[in-house]
């Protein structure tokens, strides 16, 4: 998608908040306890060039992404810590991974079978974490039997592999109540029985687990949503005052005019004046993002609270301003206006859904500025 540098539209995003997150998870880990940041998703809309880096001068030991593609883009870029591709994938990618210092995720006992034909033709040798399956069923060994195996496989196959990890995700981390997560983490400690010795990876705890079970254990924390200062627990948990928002999502007004009683706003007549209205026109829209249901929500502009007046158009939404504004002025959709403020919780809130949901939704059409 084209960027739309030529357009007052763009998310602005805080590199040293990102950084000082980054620090403050650090001096929550025990010893030797490491920390890979997750940057998949663009890093969750806010950039993954610019934020792997930010990351790596912050002490982050390696990264996470969920694609090939993301590790290649940070290969490229010159990142060469450890990179982990926690998405499972076909065993024809196995040399582009290995030739390329990926490590990857596996969950079964083919892939390695039929990766290890291509990877000793071509006198590769690739480095995995087996997943397991403790409770979210979505990826990994879920019995003893079929981990023991491939266990077996990989120390019998070391010139084709190198057994780098083990790890599970936990669905409920950042739930009130951990039933549940007390589940997964005892399936996990019972599939671990038939490894020894451990690879040099043993990993449990995402942001949620981090903050909030760190006797889960594990030597690597994968550090995802609170390395951009939001909650991975929305409204259930508290966050850390000291955790910082990184990204803000800000436009101008692009056109601004008078309306009459009796007048409409935007597509399928959804909105009508009661009254004699200014009517300010912001040059964003739902191919950027802003969902269409985000009519009715709140955007600030000069300290006042103005409402999304008709449906979210393509490219543009319509506002109601409490008086005429002079075209140009400042629109903030997320982040700080003064003394006020819209989090991505508060956005996220109003369109049912969560706040990954909405900054990983922020199309690339929106530029994205660094500051640091």
């Amino acid at each position: 998608m084209v960027e739309a540098w030529h357009r007052p539209t763009e998310a602005i995003i805080d590199l040293s908040a990102i950084k000082e997150n980054i620090k403050l998870e650090k001096g929550l880990l025990k010893k030797p306890q490491q920390l890979f940041a997750v940057v998949k998703a663009n890093a969750y809309g806010h950039g993954l060039i610019p934020v792997a880096f930010a990351a790596q001068a912050a002490g982050a030991d390696g990264f996470c992404v969920a694609v090939i593609d993301e590790g290649l883009a940070l290969r490229r870029a010159g990142i060469t810590k450890p990179i982990l591709i926690l998405g499972v994938n076909p065993a024809a990618t196995a040399p582009l991974l290995a030739a390329n210092s990926l490590a990857v995720a596996v969950d079964s006992l083919e892939f390695l079978k039929q990766a290890a034909v291509s990877l000793h033709a071509q006198q590769l040798r690739l480095a995995v974490h087996l997943a397991l399956d403790t409770g979210m069923s979505r990826i990994g060994f879920k019995t003893t039997d079929d981990l023991a195996a491939a266990v077996d496989f990989l120390r019998t196959h070391t010139k084709e592999f190198d057994f780098q990890g083990i790890f599970t995700h936990f669905a409920t981390a950042d739930a009130a109540e951990a039933d549940y997560y007390q589940q997964q983490l005892k399936k996990f400690k019972q599939l671990l029985t038939v490894v020894d010795p451990l690879p040099t990876y043993v990993h449990v705890a995402n942001s949620a687990a981090s903050l909030w079970h760190q006797a889960c254990g594990g030597n690597m924390v994968r550090f995802g949503v609170s390395m951009y200062g939001l909650n991975p627990s929305g409204h259930v948990r508290k966050l850390p005052a000291a955790f910082k928002p990184a990204l803000s999502l800000v436009s101008e007004l692009a056109a601004v005019r008078e309306i009459q009683t009796g007048e409409s706003v935007g597509y399928g007549k959804t909105y009508t004046a009661q009254q004699t209205e200014w009517i300010g026109t912001v040059p964003l829209g739902y191919a950027d993002g802003w969902l269409r249901r985000m009519q009715g929500s709140k955007v600030l502009i000069n300290g006042h609270s103005c409402e999304i007046v008709g449906r979210v158009c393509m490219d543009q939404i319509m506002v109601r301003l409490p008086q005429r504004l002079p075209v140009g002025t400042k629109v903030t959709l997320i982040g700080k206006d003064g003394q006020q403020q819209i989090t991505a919780q508060q956005v996220a809130d109003y369109a049912q859904t969560i706040h990954y949901e909405i900054l990983c939704g922020i199309s690339e059409r929106v530029p994205r500025k660094y500051l640091d």
